[in-house]
């Protein structure tokens, strides 16, 4: 009679599993999404996130192992973000007539997000590969990975606090939104964008369509503005 530990490792070497795993964990966890009426709290992301960790912690499988099958959707990623020149493109009228307060946004927006990310760390004692690695956070993955590479940062930790920021983000930003009282589609869209990147953008759409084009435009012009001043923010905490 076959060891169901045996069956167990033969699956776990095999790529399609995990690729297969996460699509699952993903549909898990826009189910409960939908079922709870799109609740900020109730994060797809963080659903299939909590859900594919609890899986490979108690299959003691390795990080390496889980990538192999998962490689795929991180490849998508990059596509996903040119893609979202699509309603940059779509919304460029618009864009024309508030490109100052956009210009404005999101040089502050991502000058905060670097800098305080920096300084708090900093002040905590973090040395110079952690501060690298936590400098370019608040960019969509593809972007902050390549950064944090290129600054002497671990690029795998970017990923995970790249992750956690969007999905505290994609949590928070719609009640601390309405708390402060932004009606402005736009601009909730952008400052949304900046903040929390593409898992934010997400969340963006499913909350209103202007908001989520004009996250996306936050989102993809936060990339490259945080190419450009993270290593200059860098400077002042080496």
């Amino acid at each position: 009679m076959t060891n169901p530990a045996e069956i167990w490792s033969y699956l776990a070497s095999q790529p399609l599993l995990w690729l297969c795993a996460t699509l699952f964990a993903y549909w898990v966890g826009d189910a409960v999404f939908r079922a709870t009426k799109r609740q900020p709290y109730a994060n797809p992301v963080a659903i299939a996130v909590i859900l594919l960790g609890t899986v490979l912690w108690l299959s003691d499988t390795p990080y390496e192992a889980y990538f192999e099958g998962a490689q795929f959707v991180h490849f998508m990623l990059g596509p996903a973000t040119v893609c979202l020149a699509v309603p940059l493109y779509a919304n460029r009228n618009e864009v024309r007539r508030t490109w100052k307060p956009i210009l404005a946004a999101l040089v502050v927006g991502s000058t905060t997000a670097i800098f305080s990310a920096l300084a708090i760390a900093w002040a905590l004692g973090a040395d110079h590969e952690l501060l690298a690695t936590l400098a370019p956070k608040s960019a969509t993955a593809p972007v902050a990975i390549g950064i944090s590479e290129a600054m002497g940062g671990q690029p795998t930790l970017t990923a995970a606090l790249v992750l956690l920021t969007g999905i505290i983000g994609a949590i928070i930003v719609t009640p601390l939104l309405n708390l402060f009282g932004f009606r402005d589609w736009r601009a909730r869209g952008l400052a949304t964008g900046v903040a929390a990147h593409g898992i934010g953008t997400a969340r963006a759409f499913q909350v209103h369509e202007q908001a989520g084009a004009f996250a996306s435009i936050g989102m993809g012009l936060n990339a490259v503005l945080t190419a450009l001043i993270a290593p200059w923010a860098l400077s002042f905490f080496s």
